[in-house]
C-alpha cells in the first residue's frame, strides 16, 4: 500500500519517523514535505498534495491511505478535507483511528505530534491503516450523503425525526 504523507514544521519529525516504519513494515511512503524545519512553512501546501495525490491514486485503482500530521492536527485535517473525495479524520487514540476507517472509510488520518508520544502515534497510524471500512450499509448511507453534497447534490432531505411535532392542543 502506498501511504501519503504531508505535515507541518511541528510533524516534521514524526513524519520523519513514519515514513522510515512504514518502510520498515513494507508500506510505500511518499513523503510530500517538508524536508526541512522551517517555523514559517504552511501545511496546506504539503497536505493538501498528500491528500490529492490519495484521491488520484484511488480513482486509479491503486490501494493508497494518506497521513497528514501537525502540532494537534486540526489544520491539517481541515486542509485535506478540502480535497473532493478526501474523508480525512483526527485521530487520538487507536479507538478513534480504527472508527475512522470502519465507519467513515476515512482514506486520510491527521495525528497531532505535540499532543502523544511518538509511539502512540506511530500507533494510531498503524491501526489505521490496519482497519477496514465495515461496509454496514448506514455508514455507506451517510457517506453518499457527504458526497452528494461535497459533488453540488445539495443537502439531504431531513427525517421525520427532524420535524417539529404539531401540538394537538393549539
Amino acid at each position: 500500500m502506498r501511504v501519503h504523507l504531508g505535515s507541518d514544521h511541528a510533524g516534521l519529525e514524526l513524519k520523519d519517523h513514519l515514513a522510515r516504519w512504514l518502510l520498515d513494515h513494507g508500506y510505500e511512503p511518499v513523503d510530500h514535505g517538508p524536508f526541512v524545519h522551517d517555523a514559517l512553512d504552511d501545511y496546506p501546501v504539503f497536505c493538501l498534495r498528500a491528500a490529492e495525490a490519495v484521491v488520484r491514486e484511488q480513482a486509479e485503482g491503486r490501494d493508497s491511505l494518506g497521513v497528514v500530521i501537525g502540532g494537534s492536527g486540526n489544520g491539517e485535517q481541515i486542509a485535506a478535507n478540502k480535497v473532493e473525495g478526501v474523508r480525512s479524520a483526527l485521530a487520538w487514540s487507536e479507538e478513534t483511528a480504527a472508527l475512522a476507517r470502519q465507519h467513515n472509510d476515512a482514506n486520510v488520518v491527521s495525528v497531532g505530534g505535540r499532543m502523544h508520544p511518538i509511539d502512540d502515534m506511530v500507533r494510531f497510524v498503524e491501526v489505521f491503516l490496519t482497519t477496514d471500512f465495515s461496509g454496514d450499509e448506514r455508514h455507506v448511507r451517510r457517506i453518499g450523503q457527504l458526497s452528494t453534497y461535497e459533488t453540488g447534490g445539495g443537502l439531504p432531505p431531513l427525517p421525520d425525526s427532524a420535524r417539529v411535532p404539531q401540538n394537538p392542543d393549539a
